[in-house]
């Protein structure tokens, strides 16, 4: 390429019949002449245009290759040099690749490292550590490890020396962790010895009392934040990961040193560091809530650090109640106006200490929204209500007594309170039912839950209210809560008519309603018939509502043919939906429920097993419906085991295995079971935020009683 004009032969490239993000690439050229004009403003926008088009949000496309020799030689020739060697590493670095070979634009950057790797010792620091960045991101070692080496011996601006290391890590750990020895020490810049830790954990390298030091030596590390490794942007919590990713028990005791140390520091803006290596440590480790707890109380040392730590506190939930008296004297302050510091403190306490909260959430009941939504279940354990209390009743009923002036989640919030409250909140009877034309959706549940078991009178007006909604207004939920509370069928029956004629948004749930009731909603069926026939599509909702129907029709009817017929066309409409994974999950949970009716869906079935999120629910179905002496259940269970290490599908692993039954597992899957049950480190890591701690030790609880199945009380 002639360095002096890097362009040419762009003209000749067939663009338009590449792709990129947004479709065709035959604006690529304009944007790569853009590139290397003078107009500042034009090359910033073909920059920021490039990086949605051949690096999407990390996906790379046909015209990233393509476009890889031009921005090479635009780097080279000096034209936003660091900027494009950014773009030219993000592209190697990519393994999100849509409609490219694997690994061909990496490749494609590979080839272009005897013009990029001069650039290592370019006069701007920069662009010698933007380019060091970008080649080793190649993982071309033959031809970028011997330069990064020889400019590690030459480079003496920190930043880019320190890029330097991690790419050399990158390429080879081992010499990566060397180098990294000689420059523990605090003679070193900082990023230098941040790099050095990283290269160090990078390389397996036993965790040192010199590591520990440098690490704490470096605190506060957030003004040192790497600019292009995003993973580790917080370094106290990255490093604290990555020992606990070890599992190791001694490495596990180091990581809790480090974030113990950070905790008692002086310093606030440590101190905010340590609690941030703290909340990755209880996400990620079982041990750590109980291990870190008394140091997080001791590091509430103001407002703000008690406001900082509330949110950890409320995930943690008892784990956490010695640190209450923390939170409490904040959560009380100013019940009689806003105060959102106090709401946030009240709302971790409602998690870790409900009955200490419930007079204080009481007392500012209106003005304490997060503490509301915690009480109310949306943030608590789905198994148990928030405690009742007189004066907390009282101020719901208050609230309630006025629906019309409800906003936001309170009608959801004031009726989950009550509904979990049951007979206890019978007073408030009277405003549930006045509320409830108001909120029918969120009232009439409530009401059932309530008048279940309250004196007659009670459930006299219960009733009156709920058929009142349900046959006047054809509200579906006050339907459904009056036949759960009476067994009145004909206005449910009514109500899901109409909704199942209403159209693709109200559909599912009046399906699942329908199958609920089973046969005694024989006069749906062509209702039901009719709805399926008018869905259709290979959309998510279009899979999902077809296979409610289906699953509400195999249980109203018991008609196989046409319920299989169904399931069948969903699985081969799946096939052409890459966004249809957990439909084809709902489609084999439901085809479990055919048992060996359902037998010829088997091929379909055995056909989702290599995928993990699948994988438990064909697992599932399998059990179910195929021919018991044709199943590999050792293959099965594998198959299962897999999607909970994986974090896919951890739920549904555990029904795939029960199905499968205590026989079933192999010794050396017992052993992952037990790693599962009793390990430390967290199966469950990705969801909700809120709610991740809580559904792994409901997994864990799981996990046990499979291995205590499998193995006898005496389980490893």
């Amino acid at each position: 390429m002639d360095l002096a004009h890097p362009l040419d032969g762009l003209d000749a490239r067939p663009w338009s019949a590449l792709s990129h993000a947004y479709g065709t690439a035959e604006d690529i050229p304009d944007a790569l002449r853009a590139l290397t004009g003078a107009d500042v403003e034009a090359a910033d926008e073909a920059l920021s245009g490039l990086y949605g088009s051949v690096l999407h949000q990390g996906t790379v496309y046909t015209a990233s290759a393509e476009a890889v020799p031009f921005l090479a030689g635009i780097a080279v020739a000096g034209h936003r040099t660091a900027d494009v060697l950014a773009l030219l590493g993000g592209m190697a670095e990519s393994e999100d690749e849509y409609g490219v070979a694997p690994g061909a634009v990496r490749a494609a950057v590979a080839e272009q490292l005897p013009l990029l790797l001069p650039l290592l010792a370019c006069p701007d620091p920069e662009v010698r550590r933007t380019a060091a960045w970008a080649v080793s991101h190649t993982r071309a070692p033959v031809i970028a490890l011997p330069s990064l080496r020889a400019r590690w011996d030459e480079e003496r601006e920190s930043s880019a020396r320190a890029e330097v290391l991690a790419g050399i890590a990158r390429l080879d750990p081992q010499i990566g962790a060397a180098a990294a020895a000689a420059v523990l020490d605090s003679s070193q810049p900082a990023e230098v010895r941040r790099s050095a830790v990283f290269a160090s954990l990078d390389a397996g390298t036993p965790w040192t009392e010199a590591m520990h030091t440098t690490m704490l030596s470096l605190l506060p590390a957030d003004s040192m934040r790497p600019a292009f490794d995003l993973d580790r942007g917080e370094p106290l919590a990255a490093v604290v990961e990555a020992l606990l990713g070890r599992s190791r028990d001694m490495e596990r005791k180091a990581a809790f040193a480090l974030v113990d140390a950070a905790l008692l520091d002086d310093r606030a803006e440590v101190r905010a560091e340590g609690l941030w290596a703290a909340d990755r440590a209880c996400m990620v480790s079982r041990s750590a809530p109980r291990r870190l707890v008394r140091n997080l109380r001791a590091a509430a040392v103001d407002e703000e650090s008690v406001v900082a730590l509330s949110s950890l506190l409320g995930r943690l939930g008892s784990v956490a109640a010695p640190a209450a008296d923390v939170l409490a004297p904040l959560a009380g302050r100013n019940p009689d106006r806003d105060d959102d510091h106090a709401d946030r403190a009240l709302a971790a306490l409602v998690l870790v200490a409900p009955a200490q909260s419930a007079p204080l959430l009481a007392a500012g009941f209106g003005r304490r929204p997060r503490a509301l939504d915690a009480a109310a279940g949306f943030r608590s354990p789905e198994d148990s209500a928030f405690p009742c209390s007189d004066e907390l009743l009282h101020a719901v009923r208050v609230r309630l007594a006025r629906p019309e002036a409800l906003s936001g989640n309170e009608p959801w919030q004031l009726t989950n309170l009550l509904a979990g409250w049951g007979a206890e909140a019978a007073p408030a009877l009277p405003e549930l039912c006045a509320a409830l034309p108001h909120l029918p959706a969120q009232a009439a549940r409530a009401v059932a839950a309530v008048a279940a078991d309250c004196a007659p009178a009670d459930r006299v007006r219960a009733v009156t209210s709920l058929r009142a909604v349900a046959g006047e207004q054809g509200v579906l939920p006050a339907a459904e809560a009056l036949h759960d509370l009476t067994g009145e069928l004909a206005p449910l029956l009514l109500c899901l008519e109409q909704h199942l004629r209403g159209g693709a948004g109200q559909l599912g749930e009046a399906a699942r309603m329908a199958g609920a009731l089973g046969p005694r909603a024989a006069t749906l069926a062509p209702v039901l018939r009719e709805a399926l026939n008018g869905t259709g599509g290979d959309t998510t909702p279009a899979l999902d509502t077809d296979t409610a129907l289906a699953e509400a029709l195999w249980r109203v009817t018991g008609d196989v043919d046409e319920v299989v017929a169904v399931l069948d066309s969903v699985f081969a409409r799946a096939e052409r939906n890459s966004w249809s994974r957990w439909s084809v999950v709902r489609a084999a949970r439901t085809t479990a429920l055919l048992g060996p009716a359902g037998r010829s869906l088997a091929a379909r079935l055995e056909a989702t097993l290599d995928d993990p999120a699948q994988a438990p629910a064909a697992v599932l179905a399998l059990t179910a419906v195929a021919e018991p002496a044709s199943l590999n259940r050792a293959s099965l269970a594998e198959a299962a085991l897999r999607s909970a290490e994986s974090d896919a599908d951890p739920t549904g692993a555990c029904d795939a295995l029960e199905a499968l039954g205590p026989d079933t597992l192999t010794g050396e899957q017992v052993r992952r079971l037990a790693a599962l049950a009793d390990g430390d480190a967290r199966v469950i890591r990705s969801g909700v935020e809120d709610r991740v701690i809580r559904q792994d030790e409901a997994l864990r609880n799981r996990a046990r009683a499979l291995l205590t199945a499998c193995t006898g009380p005496a389980a490893p």
